[in-house]
């Protein structure tokens, strides 16, 4: 990935990174980083990297599970995994591990999980030795819901999604929903080529227990932040949310920054709303 933006918040203690792949064969290279299809934004509070106990919530142990992982999708996934494996780091799932055989999970340094996939079929990309990173994708971020109902509702009539694929796993009791900005699709897209898609992972009977919770990654242990869409106008959009009955985090009037809005999931993940700059230019970011 390349580092496309940086905001240093000095007076809050705290560094933003926005981060995306940006060669000629990326999906939206060069483009303002409000109008990219895949990004990712680490969030750096000043001094964690100086305290030893430091240490994050990666969404995947119990009893803070919720946020599950991020993930990319590249062109022969045994050489991609064999350049993550020499470069030094860890896997919480190798290719040869279990029965699934063709994703792997690295691990990041703060042990965040990162799903790799493969844009071609496993089995004709095993002999390959070569990965060329200029063709990788940032395909999706997983969250786990507590009723896919409700949480399908919400992504597709309040922040207009699109439900792109679904996969139905009933022996292992859950269902996988990607959703995503793509025009006309209709639950029968090859996920695997695009960016910026979310993935919902549904449980079995969740939705029966009404004492069931995820962790949203906010509330201590800290973790994952939260999702973000662009939106063609802010202040429209968030009267949009507003007429629909959104829950709000933050609204734009809130607080000292009034260039972004925070509305709440039915799990209670935050969606950071901001304005698209290529689209309009009215909000200082």
């Amino acid at each position: 990935m390349t580092l496309i933006e940086k905001f240093p918040i000095a007076e809050a203690k705290f560094d933003l990174y926005f981060l995306a792949y940006d060669s000629p064969n990326a999906l939206s290279p060069k483009a303002h980083w409000s109008d990219r299809q895949g990004m990712l934004e680490l969030t750096h509070n000043y001094g964690t990297e100086n305290d030893p106990s430091f240490a994050i919530a990666n969404g995947n142990q119990e009893p803070h599970r919720g946020f599950g992982h991020v993930c990319i999708s590249v062109d022969n996934i045994q050489a991609a995994c064999e350049r993550i494996s020499s470069a030094g780091y860890r896997f919480q799932k190798k290719l040869s591990d279990g029965r699934m055989r063709n994703v792997a999970f690295a691990l990041d340094p703060d042990d965040y999980w990162v799903e790799i996939i493969s844009d071609n079929k496993v089995e004709d990309t095993e002999g390959i030795k070569e990965t060329d990173p200029s063709t990788y994708r940032m395909n999706h971020t997983m969250l786990r819901v507590k009723d896919h109902e409700q949480s399908l509702t919400f992504y597709k009539d309040v922040l207009g999604m699109s439900l792109l694929r679904t996969s139905e796993k009933p022996s292992a009791n859950f269902n996988l929903y990607f959703l995503g900005y793509v025009p006309g699709a209709n639950n029968d897209v090859n996920t695997h080529t695009l960016e910026g898609v979310l993935e919902l992972t549904w449980n079995y009977g969740t939705e029966k227990d009404a004492g069931f919770k995820y962790h949203d990654g906010n509330a201590e242990p800290q973790g994952f932040g939260h999702i973000a869409i662009t939106v063609d106008d802010l202040d429209a959009a968030c009267q949009r949310f507003e007429e629909k009955g959104v829950r709000w985090k933050k609204r734009l009037t809130d607080g000292k920054m009034k260039q972004m809005a925070f509305v709440l999931d039915p799990d209670g993940y935050w969606v950071e709303v901001v304005q698209n700059q290529n689209i309009k230019a009215t909000h200082n970011l």
